[in-house]
């Protein structure tokens, strides 16, 4: 069986991509770092539709935490086949001029640091060079990064940044051994996010603007991720697909 690992899957784009994932047969781990409740729900979803799922706890900023992470899904489910990075943070809307350091190293330790460190024993299990099988890994960049997010989020921006730039690097890197490495860049997706960075009705100002004139659906961002996963997708790696509305 497939095992998919989702970091930030208790709620929004994680949560919608694991119940997808195994409604297609997936095995998946639920990744939560505080809200086991929320997790536990999604789980529960899962095993109500006849799936596996279980959901664990981790905070992606601590390196021996997400080590352990790993080692959890290995004792219950099998060895990680497939991984999602999808666990960001986001910040209050704020220009560059007012931002400080500890918000800075917040924001790139969940964005950044948890991202590589989680890919990198994804590496260590399923690389063709370590024994392993093979696998996919899918990280969750946002349109931000080609866009900038000029006085709102601009710190964010330049992690997704940087995540894209990752996703290049070690797709080239592993692609040798059996592992194929892709992002999505979802643009105005329908989340708790926008509350988060302190403006809940962004939607409704933005969403008017875009070439679609909508915001998009976790379902619609989910749905690019299990194709990106999926075997149909077999001679991607690298890529960074855009589900933007076209902004």
């Amino acid at each position: 069986m497939n095992v998919l690992l989702i970091t930030g899957a208790s709620r929004g784009i994680g949560a919608a991509t694991a119940r997808l994932a195994a409604s297609r047969g997936y095995a998946v781990a639920v990744k939560y770092r505080a809200n086991r409740q929320a997790a536990d729900r999604v789980v529960v979803d899962i095993e109500q539709d006849g799936g596996t799922a279980v959901a664990l706890g981790a905070d992606v900023t601590r390196e021996e935490e997400i080590v352990r992470l790993f080692e959890a899904v290995e004792r219950e489910l099998g060895p990680v086949t497939a991984l999602v990075n999808n666990a960001g943070i986001v910040d209050q809307q704020m220009r560059v001029e007012e931002m400080t350091l500890e918000r800075l190293e917040r924001m790139f330790a969940t964005n950044v640091f948890g991202a590589i460190l989680c890919a990198r024993e994804a590496v260590r299990r399923m690389s063709t060079r370590h024994g392993g099988r093979g696998g996919a890994i899918v990280n969750v960049s946002s349109a931000a990064a080609r866009l900038g997010s000029p006085g709102e989020y601009v710190d964010y921006a330049a992690s997704k940044g940087a995540i894209d730039t990752f996703t290049i690097g070690l797709a080239k890197e592993v692609a040798a051994e059996g592992i194929r490495v892709n992002g999505v860049r979802p643009g105005i997706i329908d989340t708790e996010s926008h509350a988060a960075g302190g403006e809940p009705g962004r939607i409704e100002r933005i969403a008017p603007t875009l070439p679609l004139q909508r915001a998009g659906t976790v379902d619609e961002v989910a749905a690019a991720i299990l194709w990106l996963l999926s075997d149909e997708a077999s001679y991607i790696t690298g890529t960074l697909l855009d589900i933007a509305g076209g902004r």
